[in-house]
């Protein structure tokens, strides 16, 4: 019986608050999220923060701060992953005049200033985004330039924290490799395999494949891919020799016509593990797993 842990990714920065009231947004109802997804049998819980008012996208340490406090003081034992993902939004100015960027919609930050909640709270895990691509539609571009993650990954090793790689496409797997031979990522090595964001990797079962087989064999790796597709990729993770992702941030539905919950999805996935087969390891046997330090 092969062992499988699930992530799940409560809130994310997309904009789906007003497309589902069981978004969190707030840092109490964020924590709130973490705390029912561990007890469902979440072991690592990602977390992103959101404008308290109005539920956007956000990376205020005080919110951040708010979040890890409510969830330590809960005691309840889980992982937590802080995004370091915020920080590289650039949106072109038009078509025809691409500089000044969009003021209003680009947000972008120093490699320093990006990981300040991390610095200051010292999670277990943080992501790293490796790479940058067109993400959605119109003129977003996510920037993560190889200097950029070389200098954000040194600085996330010396905080003692495990570097999460978020990886969008095989091209980003290479550029995480980089990082890895140069000393800035150390093993035991952790990365997500993210399927189904335009205009990333497909979440079709060849693209998903090539991704596989594009992870070294010493690293431990996830995957998701959104909406309904989700639900599908807990299996076809495992199958392949990989844990599990669900979560708000990348699908809001349990069934058609059916809005879910953190708690609802973690629970389905693993009721799907497990009818599997698998066994669902908790946050302690993933700590061992992945070396991580417990705050």
């Amino acid at each position: 019986m092969a062992d499988v842990f699930i992530t799940c990714a409560v809130t994310g920065a997309g904009d789906t608050v007003g497309k589902s009231d069981k978004v969190p947004y707030t840092p109490a109802d964020i924590a709130q999220s973490v705390i029912d997804a561990a007890a469902a049998g979440a072991a690592i819980c990602h977390v992103h923060v959101r404008d308290p008012i109005t539920g956007d996208a956000g990376r205020d340490v005080d919110c951040y701060r708010e979040v890890v406090e409510r969830v330590r003081a809960s005691s309840t034992d889980v992982v937590l992953n802080l995004t370091a993902g915020m920080g590289g939004d650039f949106v072109i100015g038009s078509v025809e005049q691409p500089l000044p960027p969009d003021p209003l919609k680009s947000d972008m930050a120093g490699a320093t200033e990006r990981l300040a909640h991390v610095r200051e709270l010292l999670p277990e895990i943080c992501t790293l985004d490796c790479g940058t691509m067109n993400f959605g539609e119109g003129n977003y571009v996510a920037t993560n330039t190889h200097d950029t993650l070389m200098e954000m990954a040194r600085q996330i090793q010396a905080l003692g924290v495990r570097p999460e790689i978020e990886a969008f496409d095989t091209g980003q797997l290479w550029e995480a490799r980089s990082l890895v031979e140069a000393g800035v990522i150390e093993a035991p090595v952790m990365v997500q395999l993210c399927m189904g964001i335009r205009w990333g990797a497909p979440p079709d079962l060849n693209t998903f494949m090539a991704m596989v087989n594009n992870v070294p064999n010493d690293w431990t790796f996830s995957a998701f891919a959104l909406g309904r597709d989700q639900l599908p990729y807990v299996a076809l993770a495992a199958v392949a020799g990989g844990n599990a992702r669900v979560g708000l941030e990348d699908n809001l539905y349990l069934e058609r016509g059916r809005l879910a919950s953190n708690a609802d999805l973690t629970a389905r996935a693993k009721q799907i593990l497990e009818a599997m087969n698998y066994r669902v390891i908790g946050p302690a046997e993933v700590r061992d797993k992945l070396e991580l330090k417990r705050r």
